[in-house]
């Protein structure tokens, strides 16, 4: 029997699911994400700060540290620096040393910083949750996901240039599961999902995937049991940074729109859901409007929509909507969106057996 460890690394939580094919049988849990637990460790370690590690999802970590190299020195290497930004020179302007990996190794074993290392995935941390569920820390495939802005070239927005990755993608092939990785196929350009795989080679599993947070809801949402025989529906995950809507016609992707949630109204969501079945949406304007974008490649009008499945743990904004909303729950919680998202792609991918998701 395969066993499956999933992990959504979102910006407030970080959403872990175990799941037994043969018998179905799975355990979940979710916690706090690991920005703010690496947020809290770096705010209470004294001295003079040396960062090392790999690139790993920011949140609140930038003007923290912004914040205390005004009070004393801060030293990042470059990979762990990518955190902040892919420009170094900007990591540099807010006050924070940046040197070469090799160099901070060097630092570090001088013994003369405070140092912390810091990456997405915490395997001693993943080993004593999965512990907790009463199962020996073994999996045949592990899958993780998390939002990846890729790394651009020069003078190029990484907004756009994420888009146009997925676009290109989603253009030849029009299913959310194509844009799961196995850990050696994962795109250069996409640093945050290298580190994550990187990482993962530590963890005792035979397979390791990454996956993009957005895609992994997109999917998880439309396997709600609420979607079960509707051709044509929408799912939306209202995350805690992120929002991300989408069209689903026949199971084929249709269009999607990526917004951040702290901008987002329930009358602006109310309005994207209904354009982006019209085949309204422009992605210049949803950039402008401090968007991520939006993907369009048919419409089928929203007159035409069976269902409207939303899921994510800020959905409380739909309180009130007009819209015909229902509150999706895959694998029986709402807060397993993306790490069902991620079986159902791994499953889609290696040819198995169809999975209810009950």
């Amino acid at each position: 029997m395969s066993s499956y460890l999933l992990v959504d690394i979102g910006a407030g939580t970080m959403d872990v699911l175990w799941y037994e094919e043969n018998s179905g049988l799975h355990y979940k849990a979710v916690v706090k994400s690991p920005a703010p637990c690496i947020a809290e460790k770096l705010a209470a370690t004294p001295g003079d700060l040396l960062i090392t590690g790999v690139e790993m999802g920011g949140g609140s970590l930038s003007q923290m540290l912004a914040d205390r190299a005004g009070r004393g020195r801060v030293v990042m290497s470059a990979s762990a620096a990518f955190t902040l930004h892919h420009d170094l020179s900007k990591v540099r302007s807010r006050g924070i040393e940046v040197l070469d990996d090799s160099a901070a190794e060097e630092l570090r074993k001088s013994g003369s910083f405070s140092s912390v290392v810091v990456g997405d995935l915490d395997v001693e941390r993943l080993a004593g949750i999965v512990k907790g569920f009463g199962i020996p820390f073994r999996f045949d495939i592990a899958a993780i996901c998390a939002q990846d802005h890729g790394t651009p070239p020069a003078g190029v927005s990484h907004l756009d240039y994420r888009h146009n990755i997925f676009k290109a993608r989603l253009d030849r092939t029009p299913f959310p599961h194509e844009l799961l990785y196995k850990d050696d196929e994962t795109p250069s350009t996409f640093n945050r999902l290298q580190s994550i795989a990187k990482s993962a080679a530590a963890l005792p599993a035979d397979e390791v995937y990454v996956m993009d947070s957005g895609m992994a809801a997109i999917l998880g949402a439309s396997m709600d049991l609420q979607a079960t025989r509707k051709e044509r529906l929408l799912v939306l995950d209202i995350a805690t940074s992120h929002t991300v809507g989408a069209s689903i016609d026949n199971g084929e992707l249709a269009g999607f729109f990526e917004y951040h949630t702290h901008d987002v109204t329930l009358e602006r969501l109310e309005g994207l859901l209904v354009d982006l079945a019209d085949g309204k949406l422009e992605h210049r304007r949803i950039l402008e409007e401090g968007g991520h974008g939006a993907y369009i490649r048919r419409a089928f009008g929203f007159e035409a929509v069976q269902a409207v499945i939303a899921t994510g743990p800020k959905r409380r904004l739909l309180t009130g909507s007009s819209l015909p909303i229902v509150y999706g729950s895959p694998l029986g919680d709402n807060m397993m969106t993306g790490t069902v998202g991620l079986l159902e792609a791994v499953r889609r991918r290696k040819g198995l057996p169809p999975i209810q998701y009950l």
